[in-house]
Formats: C-alpha cells, sequence, structure tokens
C-alpha cells in the first residue's frame, strides 16, 4: 500500500517538474502533430461544428483514450459513441496517479499517442499546469453546473465522484448510524472502520469543515480508539462492505456503492453534510494525433454520455439531466488544493490513518 502511495507522489511530482525530461519513456517517439492543428479544431463555433468533427474524425485513426473510470463504465461510454459516429475507440485503463505519470513522460519523451484524458480532478490539474491540455469551445459548456468549468479551460468536470459512507446492513442498523463525525468517538466502532488509502483531498475538505485543530484532533481520537482498515481502491472498499468484511466504510463513491445496491448487495450509503465532492473530468491533449475525434468525443461526454451516467449512478455535471445528487449539500474539493498543498495533506493522512492502519 505504501508502495502505490509513493506512486502517485512521484506522478504528482513528476508532472509539477520534478523530473528532468529525456530519462522518461523508453521507445520510439514519433513525430509531434501539426502546431496549432488541435487549436482550432477544438475552437471552432461554428453552425457545421459537429458535421466537421465527424467528417474529419472519420479520416483518422482510432481515439485513443487513457482513462481511469472502471473498464465497464467507460465502455459503456465508447460503445454509445462508436455506434452514433462510427469512430473507433481504444482504451488504456488504469489508476488516475498512471494515467498521469504515463501522459506526462510520453509528453516530455515527445511521444504523441493519447487524444483523450478521463480521470480524477487533481490529475487533470496537473497536467493542465504542464500546458498538455487543450481547451476545447463546446456548445455543450453552457449546460454543465458552475462548478464543472474552471477558468483556464483546459478541462471539464464531466462527473462528480461524492464521497459517502457506505454500511453493511446485516452487521449495522440504520438507527445506528453516526450523524456527525465525531459519533464515530463511540465504542462500538471499534475494529468496524474502514477508509481508501488516498482520498486526502476528502479529508482536507472535511477537516476545513470542522475547523483544522478541531478537525485533525478528532480524527486522530477516532482512530486512536477505535483503529481504522485502509485498503487501496474504491471499489475494493465498497466490494468489502458489501461482504460484511468492514462495516462502515467512511470514503467510498456513492456511484459504485448505488451499483452494488442495486444488484443486491447487502448495503446502504448516506452521508454526513456537507459531502465532499471530487469533480472528475474529461480533456483533449494539445497534441492529439486525432483531434476531429477528440474534440468529437469531449462534446459527446458533456451532452449524450450524461444521460449514459446517470443510467450508471454516476452524479453528472449537466443541468439537462434529471438528477437531485448534484443539487445536495456540496463542497467541492479544490483539485489546487491538493497540488499546491500536496505534501502537507497526504503527510497528515498516511500518519493519521495510513500508518496507523489494523
Amino acid at each position: 500500500m505504501m508502495k502505490t502511495i509513493q506512486l502517485r507522489r512521484f506522478a504528482l511530482k513528476l508532472a509539477l517538474g520534478g523530473l528532468a525530461a529525456g530519462t522518461l519513456v523508453a521507445g520510439v517517439a514519433q513525430a509531434a502533430p501539426m502546431p496549432g492543428k488541435a487549436a482550432e479544431i477544438a475552437g471552432y463555433s461554428g453552425p457545421d461544428r459537429e458535421k466537421r468533427l465527424i467528417e474529419g474524425a472519420r479520416k483518422e485513426g482510432p481515439l485513443m483514450i487513457y482513462t481511469s473510470a472502471p473498464i465497464d463504465d467507460m465502455t459503456a461510454l465508447t460503445n454509445v459513441f462508436e455506434k452514433k459516429y462510427g469512430i473507433k475507440v481504444k482504451l488504456w485503463r488504469a489508476g488516475s496517479e498512471k494515467v498521469l505519470q504515463r501522459t506526462v513522460t510520453e509528453t516530455r519523451a515527445g511521444r504523441f499517442d493519447v487524444d483523450i484524458i478521463e480521470t480524477n480532478g487533481p490529475e487533470l490539474e496537473a497536467l493542465q499546469r504542464e500546458k498538455i491540455l487543450q481547451p476545447v469551445k463546446s456548445p455543450y459548456l453552457k449546460d454543465l453546473i458552475p462548478q464543472a468549468i474552471f477558468p483556464h479551460g483546459g478541462w471539464v468536470s464531466t462527473r462528480l465522484n461524492i464521497f459517502v459512507m457506505a454500511y453493511n446492513t446485516g452487521r449495522i442498523r440504520k438507527e445506528e448510524l453516526p450523524k456527525t463525525y465525531a459519533d464515530l468517538l463511540d465504542p462500538k466502532w471499534k475494529g468496524k472502520l474502514g477508509i481508501e488509502a488516498e482520498d486526502a483531498d476528502w479529508f482536507a475538505g472535511v477537516v476545513g469543515e470542522l475547523g483544522e485543530e478541531k478537525g485533525l484532533k478528532l480524527f486522530r481520537d477516532i482512530v486512536a480508539k477505535n483503529g481504522i482498515s485502509v485498503r487501496k481502491g474504491h471499489t475494493l472498499l465498497t466490494n468489502l462492505v458489501a461482504s460484511g468484511e468492514i462495516p462502515l466504510a467512511m470514503t467510498v463513491y456513492n456511484y459504485k456503492a448505488e451499483q452494488l445496491k442495486q444488484k443486491g448487495a447487502p448495503l446502504e450509503w448516506f452521508y454526513i453534510a456537507p459531502a465532499i465532492a471530487r469533480p472528475n473530468g474529461v480533456a483533449m491533449t494539445r497534441q492529439s494525433p486525432n483531434p476531429h475525434a477528440a474534440a468529437l468525443f469531449f462534446d459527446f461526454m458533456l451532452s449524450d454520455a450524461q444521460k449514459v451516467m446517470l443510467d450508471r449512478d454516476f452524479v453528472p455535471t449537466s443541468t439537462k439531466v434529471d438528477t437531485q445528487l448534484n443539487k445536495l449539500p456540496i463542497k467541492f474539493v479544490d483539485p489546487k488544493v491538493i497540488l499546491d498543498e500536496n505534501q502537507k495533506w497526504t503527510g497528515l493522512y498516511d500518519e493519521i490513518f495510513t500508518k496507523q492502519s489494523k
């Protein structure tokens, strides 16, 4: 687990200029796409935008996407895209830290394979700082909630990963649930708590709400009194709740808990207000080798894909889909916080949770 956490820190350091270029990726670099071509295509806003993008995309190669989304969820999206436009899609899937690392190292080595990045907000913000992302003037930007759009325009939030708590209904009764984080000090939670290994951004948001001194002391006390099981991966953590191995998980994604619940798993989810939401998003690369297909897919993610995501229990950011989840009392994670204060919050997270894991 510590090796995985160190990898994410390495990736963030790498993206922020921590390693020299030229020592990064082995292999033959391909020629860079024509400078300015992606910007011209992404910025076109004429009434025939979609027609132009489709025509151009059908003359290009397969669209390459690097993603950290679960493969079944991402495949559901790309299948719709391929069927609608006849554009072939290739996926490379890994954790968000590996998506970041691969994108940066390939770019610095002069290798341009990827067209679209679909991953967590902090990693996308790191790529923006590396000047790897291409702003896209999509006609669907106007349909998104305000928090989904950032001033630099390098990436856009297409969905929200809302951090919630999940509990096994066979091991915990609804009336026993905590109403505040302080309720987790109760001895009845001893040996029953779990948390994901890399949710320092969630932690920063919660502690910010509680007050830093008070919040840090509270979580130190919770772990000291009742222990904590730290697991890598939100899907794994949610499955462990469903199996009963971890009766109450503090940081699972609402969509994954809902997916398992709908499949009959004995779990429910809830939140302690305000719920912390991590924006996940999409970006086109400046050196996209298939810029028409990339811009077309970007538009798709802000339009047709929003309904597909809703059907799969995600929280889409478009106001055109009917969901109450993006209207919850939510505090949005600022990706800049976890980057600019990464050492502080990952250090505190390790100290309080990871190093004390039972």
